[in-house]
């Protein structure tokens, strides 16, 4: 049993942390029991009606409303994408940048993110990186905003060794000084908790293979409705406020709807969608808060285990400054991702060793089985603590 839920039990609702030690939740989830259903669901109505089409759009909308009540948002702000590099892209490509502007960016944080808008500097758009300090904050970007800059982007969580930036502070820093706020929570999502207002964010990305349990192939995207100025790069019938009836364009009335739909395409990825439903619901019976605490209580025990093992990891150790989820171990990759493979482990090559990221249905008995596979092989004096 967890302190926070009973872990045994959401174990069950997932076959393939069963059958390997699962430690591989930030590179994707295994799928569960409920979200498999919802797509079965769906595929059976292919098959069987050839698809009730206005009763699969209708569960869109319920999971859009779902979406937006997890994020703290309305549901006239939130859209529906392909991936988190898709909705930084149009996030990106909405915001009125023009030559001399500059945007703040994090260096080595996600390369989707930094490729959306090092995209703009066709436009004569800059992009200044600064260092990844192990605190990201308002008073550590503070002092690298000049009057050119305009945007700041970042991750709230890093992929790559656990780092959680302070985007509540650093989103008060962009109101202060009329700045927007772009945040990619591709690794926070479904095991952090995300309120977008609290964040005062303009855009927020996702994808939803993570946290959020659903295959690849589904993103999302926030959009601050407030921002009346922000418009998509692209256009099709499906984003106009006004859709002709008789599907021939018009020329004349090309108004963005006044909704977060003007960002979509249309022809929506249905069986994500409804996928997605059903994660928010799992999800929902735990609590996220409750998942978060849980992932902690892995992470402390992960660090005091290998504390003991005399073993580095790379990143924050502090729970204020470290994704709940995510750990780098000082292994290096090329030596020992086989041999965790060799052992039923699944884990992540990182730029600083082996990534172990924790899912909701991940136990202690995980982590000790993870040690004990460490401690039996040994390590090498570059990969011990200081």
């Amino acid at each position: 049993m967890s302190g926070h839920y009973d872990a045994e039990a959401v174990r069950k609702e997932f076959p393939a942390a069963e059958r390997i030690t699962y430690l591989d939740s930030g590179f994707q989830t295994p799928l569960a029991r409920p979200v498999k259903a919802a797509i079965d669901r769906f595929l059976s109505e292919g098959l069987e009606t050839a698809g009730p089409k206005s009763v699969w759009l209708d569960r869109v909308e319920q999971t859009r409303e779902k979406l937006a009540r997890f994020l703290g948002a309305s549901a006239d702000e939130i859209a529906f994408t392909k991936n988190t590099s898709e909705s930084m892209n149009i996030a990106a490509n909405a915001l009125p940048l023009r030559a001399g502007d500059k945007v703040l960016m994090i260096q080595g944080d996600h390369p989707n993110n930094a490729y959306a808008f090092l995209n703009l500097r066709r436009k004569g758009v800059t992009v200044e990186f600064l260092s990844m300090t192990e605190v990201v904050n308002a008073e550590s970007i503070r002092p690298y905003i000049d009057a050119n800059t305009r945007a700041i982007s970042m991750s709230q969580v890093t992929f790559h060794a656990g780092h959680r930036f302070d985007v509540e502070s650093i989103g008060a820093l962009c109101a202060e000084k009329g700045l927007y706020f772009v945040v990619d929570v591709m690794q926070a999502i479904g095991v952090v908790p995300i309120d977008a207002k609290a964040m005062r964010a303009t855009f927020i990305g996702s994808g939803s293979h993570k946290g959020l349990l659903v295959p690849q192939g589904l993103g999302l995207l926030y959009w601050d409705k407030s921002r009346t100025e922000l418009e998509p790069a692209y256009l099709a019938a499906a984003s106009l406020a006004e859709v002709p009836a008789d599907l021939i364009a018009n020329p004349d009335k090309l108004e963005p709807a006044p909704s977060a739909r003007r960002f979509e395409l249309g022809n929506f990825n249905l069986p994500a969608i409804h996928a997605l439903g059903a994660s928010l619901d799992m999800i929902g019976a735990l609590g996220v808060e409750n998942i978060q605490n849980h992932c902690f209580d892995l992470g402390d025990h992960l660090i005091a285990r290998l504390d003991a093992l005399n073993v580095r990891l790379v990143g924050p150790r502090a729970r204020q400054h470290r994704a709940p989820h995510i750990y780098v171990i000082a292994l290096p990759a090329a030596e020992w991702l086989g041999y965790f493979e060799e052992n039923g482990v699944r884990v992540s090559p990182e730029r600083d060793g082996i990534r172990v990221s924790f899912g909701m249905f991940n136990t202690m008995a995980d982590v000790d089985r993870l040690i004990e596979i460490i401690r039996r092989r040994g390590v090498k004096p570059s990969s011990r603590a200081a």
